[in-house]
């Protein structure tokens, strides 16, 4: 995903409008408009002007992962016998549902995955017949998360 180099100001009603839309995506417009003291139209206006810069895109609802059934999350590194081999494997990455976050890094590993397993069972048997199996992986460093203790968006 390539970010957007448009530079945009952003003021203060500006922010007072993502705050809210942070906070819960499907507060009403209008509510949002009264709050701040300007017309539905207005906010409407900002809003695109926000998504046109790439400021903003789409909603979404949070999942509950423990309530389906989803209660092992974890971090896994991934180590690449030659950075050529990134584009294919992150396609094949693409292609395991479980994997939530992919992400190009520094470091000792090329690839840095968040994922979500049932259990360590469906979590090794990921590692070992879906990861691992991947052209050009040599080798993961898996770690598991005991408890995600924040969880949060960019303050404005």
């Amino acid at each position: 995903m390539k970010v957007n180099q448009l530079q945009i100001e952003i003021d203060g009603i500006d922010k007072e409008i993502l705050r809210a839309l942070m906070e819960d995506a499907r507060k009403p417009i209008l509510q949002i408009a009264n709050k701040i003291g300007i017309s539905g139209a207005a906010i409407h206006q900002r809003l695109r002007k926000l998504e046109q810069a790439g400021v903003i895109s789409g909603s979404k609802f949070t999942v509950n992962n423990k309530v389906l059934g989803y209660s092992t999350m974890a971090f896994v590194g991934i180590y690449l016998d030659k950075a050529a081999k990134n584009l294919e494997a992150v396609r094949e990455l693409r292609k395991v549902p479980e994997v939530l976050e992919c992400h190009y890094t520094t470091g000792n590993w090329s690839i840095l995955i968040k994922i979500i397993c049932r259990d360590n069972e469906h979590l090794m048997h990921l590692l070992n017949t879906k990861i691992q199996a991947i052209e050009g992986v040599s080798r993961t460093e898996t770690f598991i998360s005991l408890d995600q203790q924040i969880e949060r968006q960019i303050q404005l």
